[in-house]
């Protein structure tokens, strides 16, 4: 995963509605201040003999089932283990288990949904199960799907958060590798906006503005340790509006939703009469969605996300943007505590172990 992330690094990208173009091999940086860091040169805060967080995966196979909910198609998911370093990889079982790596390269479109393709093979709706993964803290995992989107099952995370739980997470002989930031980067389109900066820890701040009775402004922030996904995110469901409803099926669109996997809200509440599972269960889905999609850098961020009325297109654009200011991030070894590493990195002139000059 992390040779992929360089890789995207070393090309040059243009974001545009989340495609990218990339340009050839030989037309790669070739100076030595291009390139990212080796494996060998990459800060390396074990030098100071602090202990290292290792990769995991799954303890064992787990799987599930639902619809579409954009495709409407039955569609099975299995969860397997992985070695070290294999990152989030999707194999399409029903196209003799083709495979499709979770990064940013991989990103196709992102309106209402993130879609991977790979050499025209797409995959979509894949951010519920990847902050599954990512909020559980599990590194390296297969993901089998029999079909062309992920299920939706309930519209949240909490499903896939169970099934892991199930398989049981176990540690590899490998550390855990973060992306950790060291400038601000921003994107922004109109009053949408979304920015990471550095900080010890991976935090997210997010703020949705709807005029609706039951959203109006929210506001949630989250550190992303110690179990918080599962309590504070994991059962927040997406929502849409009774307005949208007509033009996105024009669109073939949610032809697989239903008020079992979504909050569906008319112009004055909502059509479910089970209630929400929290009182701003809205911006809690917003997050949810927010580290679904950062997933895709293939590691754990250090750094805090701010998000202001952001979406998916958003997301890409800033970690496309981010990925291409070489000087904003490192890839470090992950001890346990992050304000421990970030203290050690951004202590001296070097890089620590490296010899190299700080930007």
């Amino acid at each position: 995963m992390q040779l992929l992330l360089l890789r995207f690094f070393e090309h040059s990208q243009r974001h545009s509605h989340c495609s990218t173009q990339i340009k050839t091999k030989d037309q790669r940086p070739k100076t030595k201040d291009q390139r990212p860091k080796t494996k060998d040169q990459r800060p390396n805060p074990n030098r100071e003999g602090l202990p290292l967080i290792k990769q995991t995966t799954l303890g064992s196979a787990v799987e599930t089932d639902g619809v579409g909910l954009h495709t409407g198609v039955e569609v099975k998911v299995r969860l397997l283990p992985a070695p070290p370093d294999t990152g989030y990889v999707f194999r399409r079982t029903d196209l003799g288990g083709f495979e499709i790596p979770a990064t940013v390269e991989s990103v196709a479109h992102c309106g209402y949904a993130t879609t991977l393709m790979r050499t025209g093979v797409m995959l979509s709706t894949v951010e519920h199960l990847l902050a599954a993964l990512r909020g559980a803290n599990v590194d390296n995992v297969f993901i089998e799907v029999d079909n062309l989107e992920v299920p939706i099952l309930d519209g949240s995370a909490e499903v896939f958060t169970d099934m892991i739980g199930k398989a049981g997470v176990v540690t590899q002989p490998l550390a855990r590798r973060a992306l950790l930031v060291r400038e601000r980067i921003s994107f922004e389109q109109g009053n949408r906006r979304i920015s990471v900066e550095p900080a010890d820890h991976y935090e997210i701040d997010c703020l949705i503005d709807f005029p609706h009775p039951l959203i109006q402004i929210q506001q949630f922030s989250l550190r992303l340790d110690n179990g918080s996904f599962s309590r504070e995110i994991a059962a927040a469901r997406t929502f849409g509006f009774t307005e949208e409803i007509e033009a996105l099926q024009r669109s073939n669109l949610i032809r697989g939703g239903s008020l079992d996997n979504a909050i569906v809200l008319t112009p004055e509440g909502m059509l479910n009469q089970t209630g929400l599972r929290f009182r701003d269960e809205f911006v809690r889905h917003k997050i949810l969605d927010i580290i679904g999609d950062l997933a895709l850098l293939g590691m754990p961020i250090l750094g805090r996300v701010v998000a202001e009325r952001s979406g998916h297109i958003l997301h890409a654009g800033l970690m496309s943007k981010l990925l291409r200011v070489r000087s904003a991030w490192d890839i470090v070894d992950m001890p346990p505590s992050a304000k421990t590493l970030t203290q050690v990195e951004r202590s001296g002139a070097e890089y620590p172990g490296t010899g190299i000059p700080r930007p």
